[in-house]
């Protein structure tokens, strides 16, 4: 990092570099794509690229965003142990002890849209769904949204979370599950460790069909613990976000089918302005579906 661009992210507020960066994309990323030569059949990105010149730059550069709204969401405060949470579908999502009823609101808020049945980073599909017969595995496992929505379609479910807030959050949420969830306060990784155990370890002896994988970027130690058990198994699901790192979906969907997998993107385009190496194209599938 040079020294002028330290300088300059103290000097300038983070809200500020944050504007000068979504309006600098802005103008790029339509130049970029309407430059190529097969831009005009490519609905998709062009569908992004109106979105772009009609609002700015976004996560999720498309209208549904606009159904949610933060301020709707009902936090309450469980007085038996003092957290809090948001009400899924009439079951209790419980968020960290120190976060704010604000802070709680506008993640509660991301998650639903993330979900959203026309969101990119939607973990499920119409042809990709989960069965009775399954037990999945959540990888980064979080607040649990994810399994809480899905928990009386499945088997059994293990929420690998290493997050000692996040763990307390999840044992209270799942309380009331308790026979069907295991929570494993591990990462998932390439080692096996106090803090880390691979999936062809974990798993060697356990029955798994489905896997969730949003790990912040760390997908591949992930993968590469879980190669054997992934790659000899007859049946397997895999939703994984590949948003994270810039060639992600090329080099998992070349791995997923170098292991047997029929791979399919999911829909539409994330633009992950965190991502301080993002570069072009800009517009990142935001998972990747894997079954066998």
């Amino acid at each position: 990092m040079s020294f002028l661009f330290q300088l300059y992210r103290i000097v300038v507020p983070k809200p500020i570099r944050t504007k000068i960066l979504l309006n600098r994309l802005a103008k790029k990323i339509p130049l970029l794509h309407q430059s190529t030569p097969d831009f005009e059949q490519d609905e998709e990105r062009k569908k992004v690229i109106d979105y772009i010149a009609r609002k700015g730059v976004a996560i999720f550069p498309y209208d549904f965003t606009e159904n949610y709204r933060q301020e709707t969401i009902q936090v309450y405060t469980d007085d038996t142990n003092g957290l809090k949470y948001v009400l899924q579908e009439g079951r209790r999502l419980y968020f960290k002890r120190r976060w704010s009823e604000r802070r709680i609101r506008k993640a509660y808020n991301d998650l639903c849209m993330e979900q959203d049945l026309e969101s990119p980073h939607r973990y499920l599909a119409a042809d990709f769904q989960l069965s009775e017969n399954d037990v999945l595995a959540d990888c980064g496992a979080a607040e649990g949204n994810f399994s809480l929505a899905i928990i009386e379609k499945v088997k059994k479910i293990y929420l690998f979370e290493y997050d000692p807030e996040w763990v307390e959050a999840l044992r209270y949420t799942f309380e009331p599950y308790k026979n069907k969830v295991e929570i494993i306060p591990r990462y998932l990784s390439d080692r096996n460790d106090e803090k880390n155990c691979t999936g062809d370890v974990f798993f060697e002896n356990r029955e798994l069909s489905f896997l969730k994988i949003d790990v912040d970027g760390n997908e591949r130690p992930l993968l590469n613990g879980f190669e054997n058990k992934l790659s000899n198994t007859d049946a397997m699901k895999i939703a994984l976000c590949t948003y994270h790192q810039q060639n992600d979906e090329e080099e998992f969907t070349q791995l997923f089918r170098s292991w047997g997998y029929q791979v399919k993107p999911s829909k539409g385009y994330m633009i992950f302005h965190y991502d301080k190496k993002m570069k072009a194209p800009y517009l990142r599938r935001a998972m990747v579906r894997a079954k066998k």
